[in-house]
């Protein structure tokens, strides 16, 4: 058994220690109908968030003759991965405890064509009145060791029922396209199994070379951009200025 698989089973060991298949069994059978309720309302903020998202790309649009969102996608956590992360967390298996400690049961992932893109948007978004913001995370300005770059924000967004509203988490991460291809990649190759610790620790490395040729990649591709935006510009005030003789 190599070191990967050795941790892989002391990490299910633990988990299977401080939740038992029957306890997860015994919460979710107990409360089947209240949980299938909270994930209806997680899907809705999760909607909410995407529609926001798509507003802004249409305005920009309009504004800017571009779209700065290439695509979105959106997820709802399982209940394996949801108990999983309550027992890695080590906290109640609660319906209360969930709501409370878990921030990512809803997810938006944006994906935008220049890094420049993830900073407007996340501000636009921050900027609205019914958006709060509870945690952000930028492994853009500060990667993690891997080489992962990402922008993660946990916002709070109301929904309105039937009689009520209802504030509820998502988690939203914003990444360009080679951001996302590689964390793809990379989630691919890391559990990924058999793999020989040695290979394991060369595919690391490349990885880690990759991502940072990638963000090289993402720079250069935005400062051309600007460049051909900045000579745009001058040539519609060359034409305006003619219009003018």
């Amino acid at each position: 058994m190599n070191i990967r698989d050795y941790i892989k089973q002391k990490k299910s060991e633990v988990i299977s220690e401080r939740i038992s298949n029957a306890k997860v069994h015994e919460f979710l059978k107990k409360n089947e109908r209240t949980l299938s309720t909270l994930f209806t309302y997680y899907e809705c903020a999760m909607m909410e968030v995407e529609t926001k998202f798509k507003v802004l790309n249409q305005e920009y649009s309009l504004i800017h003759d571009r779209n700065p969102i290439e695509s979105i996608k959106t997820r709802i956590k399982t209940i394996d991965s949801l108990t999983e992360k309550v027992g890695r967390y080590g906290i109640p298996l609660t319906l209360e405890s969930i709501e409370e400690n878990i921030n990512d049961i809803a997810g938006v992932r944006v994906i935008c064509s220049f890094p420049d893109d993830i900073y407007t948007l996340a501000e636009c978004l921050l900027e609205q009145d019914d958006v709060t913001l509870i945690q952000k995370k930028d492994y853009i300005q500060n990667p993690k060791a891997s080489g992962y770059r990402s922008l993660h924000l946990i916002i709070s967004v109301p929904i309105f029922l039937e009689h009520k509203k209802r504030d509820m988490k998502v988690e939203v991460q914003f990444r360009t396209i080679a951001m996302d291809f590689w964390a793809s990649l990379e989630h691919n190759l890391r559990y990924k199994r058999d793999i020989p610790e040695e290979l394991t620790a060369e595919l690391a490395e490349e990885l880690l070379e990759c991502a940072n040729i990638s963000a090289s990649l993402d720079v250069r591709m935005q400062n051309i951009r600007k460049r051909l935006s900045e000579d745009t510009s001058e040539i519609d005030d060359l034409i305006d200025s003619a219009q003018w003789l």
